[in-house]
């Protein structure tokens, strides 16, 4: 005990400040800055002038869309806080910064509807490995006790949470706080210092008891702390903060800190604890499996296209240094050569001439270089220390420039706005002939679409894109198909008998030939192959055809006129004819769905599936995931396409779900004839 932690770690630092929508996290960044003195005053974040507000598509919400950088200053040290977004719809955004930050802040408040958000928040640290203090907020305005609100909290923490800071009360209103470690008592000022004082008499009793439970906590790592509280022996203040330190560095425990960052109050505890307590570079590099050596190491955590100074990768340097003119390699060895270093405060960048390891900067001009690569000063380049996965689409739209001139340019943004955010998609729909975007919630897109029309000046719309309907067929039929054109000169023959015959669903397409005698050449088969699988592009309801069998079984030609192209010809007079005999029907795409979602939602989701003409497979305990369930569905593909704005909308905002083709399913009456409408075809 006392040498755990090996002391304060020194250097520069950067911490993620993260949290469910609405907790406070941009205020609380707002309220550090303004403590440290890096902005004049605290703006509140209604006033639309806060630094995260640096977009127009955030001032436009009120709420942030995209991880924000701020390097400021606190008693000697550099600190970077970069504020992630709070919604779900944005969650991807903040995985490449908290894989190379050194902590992070989560910002909580005493809301139950809020512990779902918060528990995919935690999981994330947890799976990345991030050590976490958590900031309970808005004190002032709990109903209740900060000890009965932990107690909520937790099923969404691996790890216990550990109340270091208890309010202090006068006629019901939390008037400052009380330090279990330093036993100590603060008296909140707005926007300035807290007052340092006495613990008051009548509160005595309930800081000790607060302190024995931090204590005993502590003391589950710590064999001499458990001795020394069997013994009733008080432990050195020193070692108590040493517990603390190693405790919150190694993942043990999540220190808890109160305060209400829209006053400024219980900030200035909480960078202290930062400042003392925070793991520093190395810690970070060594989780990150970076591997020994002189070389620089960067990971670049997010990608920026600013208006007038071009590509910005903002990074942290991970080992040693990064100067103008560096050379950096990627993986398979390609390089790009650092122009410009660039300290962050929101949209706001000042020039610096180099970078050290622990700096959390902008580099200019890497081109080529993706946010989650990881950089390296050393020929031939390295692997990403992680790889990032963004979770699968939910929602998906078909985009389309508003004037044809704008294609090219719309299709060059959306690249580079897939470049700052990598959890958008793009794809092109070859059945359609649709540019299909795709994300994460419809706040997500909407966000995108914004910045096409904003910040590059392209005027678009957007619809639901095109479900992938098909045709088949019930019966068979034999059609002949005759092409016979004459015109002067050589004319046109082509003479086919053809035999067609639904399959099983999902056979496909099979094309056979029983002709004898040659009645049609060999040369002329693959003809007939080619102009039947060129009419079942489109059948008699207008959609690809599938699940039919074609053989060729008679037919003739003539010496002169016949030819590839009137074989051709006849096969899809044939096949025009013969398939509006076979009873075409359509069919729909029909998904395997899995709903994630919380317990207490489960029989809204439940509800919810049957209503868009899903069947329920059946639901479970999501496993490793406490208080969620699992339900598996099948749905049709035309009914997931909004899908995703019901189930948030029943989940506070943080249901997901995974879809996978199942199979094909006829569809018809109204329905059926909404889809072949829609697609330019009567029913």
């Amino acid at each position: 005990m006392g040498n755990r932690a090996g002391g304060r770690r020194t250097g520069p630092k950067c911490i993620a400040i993260v949290g469910p929508f609405a907790s406070g996290k941009t205020t609380l960044l707002e309220a550090i800055l303004a403590r440290t003195g890096t902005i004049a005053r605290q703006n509140p974040v209604s006033s639309g002038n806060t630094v995260s507000d640096h977009s127009a598509e955030a001032r436009a919400h009120a709420m942030s869309v995209e991880a924000t950088f701020a390097t400021t200053e606190f008693m000697g040290d550099s600190l970077t806080f970069v504020d992630c977004p709070g919604s779900i719809e944005f969650a991807f955004e903040a995985e490449p910064v908290l894989a190379a930050c050194d902590l992070a802040v989560v910002v909580a408040e005493a809301d139950e509807k809020k512990i779902p958000a918060l528990q995919l928040i935690m999981r994330k640290l947890d799976e990345l490995g991030v050590p976490r203090i958590l900031f309970l907020n808005k004190v002032d305005k709990a109903i209740a006790g900060v000890r009965e609100t932990l107690k909520m909290l937790q099923p969404a923490s691996t790890a216990p949470l550990l109340l270091r800071q208890i309010p202090l009360r006068k006629d019901n209103i939390v008037i400052g706080s009380i330090d279990l470690a330093l036993e100590r008592a603060y008296i909140y000022r707005e926007y300035a210092e807290s007052e340092v004082a006495e613990i008051p008499g009548d509160e005595k009793a309930r800081e000790l008891e607060a302190r024995f439970s931090m204590l005993e906590t502590l003391a589950d790592h710590d064999d001499q702390l458990m001795e020394q509280l069997l013994e009733e022996i008080e432990p050195p203040k020193d070692a108590v903060f040493d517990d603390l330190s190693a405790d919150l560095r190694d993942g043990s425990v999540t220190p808890v800190l109160i305060g209400t960052a829209e006053k400024g109050n219980g900030v200035l505890r909480l960078l202290k604890a930062i400042r003392h307590d925070a793991p520093d570079i190395e810690a970070t590099r060594k989780r990150l499996g970076a591997p020994d050596g002189a070389a620089t190491l960067v990971q670049v955590m997010k990608t920026v296209h600013t208006a007038h100074g071009g590509k910005l990768s903002v990074a942290r340097i991970l080992s040693g240094s990064v100067a103008d003119g560096t050379e950096l390699f990627g993986q398979g060895g390609d390089s790009a050569k650092v122009s410009g270093i660039y300290r962050m405060l929101g949209k706001d960048q000042a020039k610096q001439p180099s970078a050290k390891a622990g700096d959390t900067v902008a580099l200019g001009k890497l081109d080529g270089v993706r946010t989650g690569q990881t950089l390296t000063s050393a020929k031939g380049g390295i692997a990403p220390l992680i790889a990032f996965e963004a979770p699968q689409p939910v929602y998906a739209f078909a985009l389309r420039p508003k004037e044809r001139k704008d294609e090219v340019k719309m299709s060059a943004a959306i690249q580079r706005l897939a470049e700052e955010d990598p959890s958008l998609g793009l794809r092109h729909q070859q059945d359609s002939s649709e540019t299909v975007l795709s994300g994460h919630g419809e706040m997500h897109l909407r966000v995108t679409v914004e910045r096409l029309e904003g910040k590059n000046q392209i005027a678009v719309e957007g619809h639901t894109p095109a479900v992938p309907y098909r045709e088949t067929i019930r019966k068979g039929v034999q059609q002949r198909g005759r092409h016979k054109k004459q015109s002067g000169g050589h004319g046109q023959f082509g003479d086919v008998v053809v035999e067609i015959k639904p399959l099983p669903r999902g056979s496909g397409f099979q094309f056979t030939d029983t002709i004898t005698g040659g009645v049609v050449p060999k040369t002329y088969i693959q003809s007939v192959e080619t102009g039947v699988r060129d009419y079942l592009k489109s059948g008699p309801l207008g959609f690809p055809v599938v699940d039919v069998a074609v053989n060729l079984s008679d037919g003739s030609y003539h010496a002169v006129d016949s030819s590839d192209m009137a074989f051709q010809m006849a096969a899809k007079l044939a096949m025009k004819e013969g398939m509006a005999a076979c009873s075409p029907v359509l069919l729909e795409p029909v998904m395997k769905v899995e709903i994630f979602t919380p317990s207490d939602a489960t029989a809204k989701i439940t509800g919810i599936v049957p209503q868009r003409r899903g069947q329920i497979l059946g639901y479970d305990a999501r496993p490793g995931w406490p208080g969620w369930d699992v339900v598996e569905a099948t749905m049709p593909q035309a009914e997931i396409s909004d899908l995703i704005i019901e189930l948030r909308s029943a989940t506070a905002g943080v249901a997901s779900y995974r879809a996978g083709f199942d199979h094909m399913a006829e569809l018809t009456g109204r329905l059926a004839d909404e889809a072949m409408n829609a697609n330019g075809k009567a029913a």
